[in-house]
């Protein structure tokens, strides 16, 4: 239970640090502007849908916990 319990202070570590970089860093000029993203603007609606950026997130995401879970 123990092995359990440090796992998800681990995760709940990183969602809060990626939650005060995205606060510091709102105005990133390409994150959400990327080829791939999806935006569709019609008179009263928009729809948006960062596809490419959730990818590189992703990729991001998985090489940090692949490092943390090498070398630990």
């Amino acid at each position: 239970m123990g092995e359990m319990a440090k796992a998800i202070i681990l995760i709940g570590a990183v969602i809060v640090a990626i939650g005060l970089v995205m606060l510091l860093f709102q105005k990133t000029p390409f994150l959400g502007k990327l080829p791939g993203d999806i935006l569709i603007k019609r008179e009263n609606f928009t729809f948006y849908f960062p596809l490419a950026t959730s990818i590189i997130i992703s990729i991001i995401i998985s090489l940090i916990l692949y490092l943390i879970r090498k070398f630990r």
